[in-house]
């Protein structure tokens, strides 16, 4: 590992501080997501069956006690569930707005990684065989063709490096956006659920819940 460092020169370290960072950016965000993932129907289900029972306050504590977004948008729902329609559709959307940047928060990073990972390949092999013609030149018609298949040998160790790194960072982004395109369903899925159960499921004698 260090001898690959040593052949790709100075711009492999930028490489390997992108790779490590993007590696805990993923470990970071895959646990903080895995932990938002819950059953949302069996969720709901059990909500639904405290408020026909007019447990209205266990309800709420249930959605407190439950990580992730989901419940959040459900408890914001039967916080205002006795304002209108209009006020509680505004009060789950508002949770919505604060939640999603919360799923969202640093996984542009692994794309901007993937993007600048090739690009510093690329400078450094530029810069490899800047030296090496350097070499070149100062042994002039006396030149070794070690010298050459040195700086060639080290250009392509930095080049497929980036690529690797770009590679890798472009997946685990696609990765983690897609358990966030997840959550965002599922938050939408809960939030129209429980607001058509309060408004025209519940029997109508004050939504049945107190």
């Amino acid at each position: 590992m260090f001898e690959l460092l040593h052949q790709g020169g100075p711009v492999m370290w930028p490489l390997v501080f992108l790779s490590l960072f993007g590696f805990v950016i993923f470990i970071e965000r895959a646990l903080y997501l895995h932990k938002g993932q819950i059953r949302t129907k069996d969720f709901l289900a059990g909500i639904k069956n405290l408020l026909r029972k007019r447990r209205l306050v266990e309800a709420l504590t249930v959605c407190e006690e439950t990580p992730g977004p989901v419940p959040i948008i459900v408890k914001a729902a039967l916080l205002h569930h006795d304002e209108g329609e209009n006020r509680m559709r505004g009060a789950v959307q508002a949770a919505a707005i604060v939640e999603i940047p919360m799923l969202e928060r640093r996984i542009a990073s692994l794309a901007a990684i993937a993007r600048v990972s090739p690009i510093l390949g690329l400078l450094g092999t530029v810069t490899i065989m800047y030296k090496t013609l350097q070499l070149v030149q100062a042994e002039g018609a006396y030149a070794h063709q070690g010298v050459v298949a040195g700086g060639l040998s080290e250009s392509l160790v930095v080049t497929a490096f980036g690529l690797l790194i770009a590679v890798l960072a472009q997946l685990t982004f696609h990765f983690l956006s897609g358990r966030v395109r997840a959550l965002v369903t599922d938050m939408e899925y809960s939030g129209h659920e429980i607001m058509q159960f309060l408004l025209r499921e519940l029997p109508h004698d004050d939504k049945a819940v107190e």
